[in-house]
């Protein structure tokens, strides 16, 4: 750790990626709530300019567009010699690498850990701020299987794996300065407060949770719901954007049909105020109409695959509403429309299509989603999915 970050007086956070996600939303939090923000990426330049300018500025894309201004940053390459001490020492780590980088920066961390353990270092929490359910438990479980006996004893007592869900669209953005990035004025960050050890942090916009997996759900059912709907109607209209999708009437009503397909099981497994959730849907149909986000379908509709999955966006919520008895035609249409999106360009794409044409639409939904032959979902998307043509 340089002597700078020895004498400053503000807790350090680490934030690994350093990416949109990573700079637009997590690191500015955290920067806005008194932390020394050090950014852990494998980009030399983005590393370089985090370094040279300590600062950079959010733009948020709004009606009334406004910047804010992040200062008191920093970054270190996460494959370089500064990273170990950093993990170390630091007073908070979080991430927003993608889901499949976890396992790699997991050494790392562990190393980190194992300083700590022999330094005797107090309480830390790491918080994987990713788009998958249970990403902290998942890092937890890499990490641990990097450490030494006593590390791992260690961090059982002194190291915290919060889950979390985050919500926030931070899409492509030019700039003149590479730092800035754009966001959407909308944001959500919900952790699971039993996971924490030793006093939870006093971060800006961070709400705390003891049912983390309700909010989970809410979002992946709700939210990545509509926006993998309404990228794969629009595909299909040879639209580019998400707003451009909305903005088709028929697109729409697909895309709120959906979401409150998956809104009335929510609803019925957790509880939700059936008015607050109607709400939450309203104000998601107005995010996706935003027309300062350039939303690409085809950012939004990759790795169709993992979106079938059977407890992922789409059939997920059809399965919870099946198990209640509650309508699902809205969500077997939009399971035919990710069956239908052809993108040679995505290699899950064209590994579906692949699939389809070789065994037939019956048995590809059956290995795409995991539904059982012959049962009514997957009878109703195979319907649904002849239904659309091509």
């Amino acid at each position: 750790m340089t002597t700078s970050q020895a004498t400053d007086p503000k807790p350090t956070a680490i934030q690994f990626g350093a990416g949109n996600i990573g700079r637009g939303f997590i690191g500015a939090l955290l920067a806005h709530s008194g932390y020394r923000v050090v950014f852990a990426d494998i980009n030399e330049a983005v590393i370089s300019a985090l370094r040279d300018q300590g600062r950079y500025t959010v733009q948020v894309l709004d009606v009334e567009r406004r910047s804010e201004e992040v200062t008191g940053v920093t970054g270190i390459l996460s494959n370089g010699p500064e990273i170990v001490p950093a993990v170390a020492q630091a007073s908070l780590i979080t991430t927003a690498v993608g889901p499949n980088v976890l396992k790699i920066i997991a050494p790392t961390l562990a190393r980190g850990i194992e300083e700590r353990a022999r330094a005797g270092a107090g309480d830390l929490n790491i918080i994987a701020c990713e788009n998958m359910v249970g990403a902290s438990s998942f890092l937890k479980e890499q990490v641990e299987s990097h450490l030494s006996e006593e590390g791992r004893r260690y961090a059982d007592e002194h190291v915290g794996f919060p889950n979390s869900s985050v919500d926030r669209i931070v899409p492509p953005f030019s700039s003149e300065n590479p730092l800035d990035v754009g966001v959407e004025a909308f944001y959500e960050w919900i952790v699971e407060r039993p996971a924490f050890k030793g006093p939870v942090p006093d971060i800006e916009g961070m709400k705390l949770t003891d049912n983390l997996v309700a909010y989970v759900q809410r979002k992946l059912f709700t939210l990545n719901n509509g926006h993998a709907v309404a990228a794969y109607l629009g595909v299909r209209r040879g639209l580019d954007t998400i707003e451009a999708s909305m903005n088709d009437p028929e697109i729409a009503a697909e895309v709120r049909a959906a979401m409150e397909q998956s809104g009335a099981a929510l609803v019925r497994r957790y509880g939700f105020d059936p008015a607050e959730h109607a709400a939450y849907i309203d104000k998601i149909m107005g995010r996706f109409r935003n027309p300062h986000i350039r939303d690409e379908v085809l950012r939004v509709g990759r790795e169709p695959l993992r979106k079938l999955g059977a407890a992922d966006r789409i059939v997920g919520p059809a399965r919870m509403a099946a198990e209640y008895g509650l309508p699902t035609d809205a969500l077997q249409r939009g399971a035919a429309a990710a069956l239908r999106y052809d993108n040679p360009a995505d290699p899950q794409a064209a590994q579906l299509q692949a699939m389809i044409g070789e065994r037939g639409i019956e048995a590809a939904v059956t290995e795409a989603t995991g539904l059982e032959a012959g049962s009514d979902l997957h009878r109703g998307i195979v319907e649904a999915y002849r239904a659309l043509g091509d």
